[in-house]
């Protein structure tokens, strides 16, 4: 096996800007919304929670920017507002879980 050439395809992968992926794979996740807002299978709370996905990624993109201008720094960098912005995702993930969980328990009543 050639790990050379592994090791090259891995160094070109590196090199790749993601930005492109994560601004494209925004239109699949509008569809799924879309989708979702008119499922009757997706409970609303969790629908919501999908929902604040989006502005987890908007608070991300606005606390990036601020880490940069003020700090000369990636996001990750600064623990204050990579954890400000994580708290979005942390809400919007609570809300998928619990609209599900009580979604779960109310089909489990259902069928007892």
């Amino acid at each position: 096996m050639n790990f050379d050439l592994f090791e090259d395809l891995i160094t070109r992968l590196g090199q790749i800007d993601p930005s492109p992926f994560f601004v494209l794979s925004l239109f699949p996740y509008l569809v799924f919304l879309f989708w979702a807002q008119k499922s009757n299978s997706i409970p609303r709370i969790a629908l919501w929670g999908f929902r604040l996905t989006l502005l987890f990624v908007l608070m991300t993109i606005i606390f990036a920017i601020i880490a940069k201008v003020l700090f000369d720094a990636e996001l990750t960098d600064i623990d204050s507002l990579h954890g400000s912005a994580e708290a979005f995702l942390t809400l919007s993930d609570a809300l998928v879980v619990l609209g599900f969980a009580g979604f779960g328990a109310k089909k489990l009543v259902n069928n007892s």
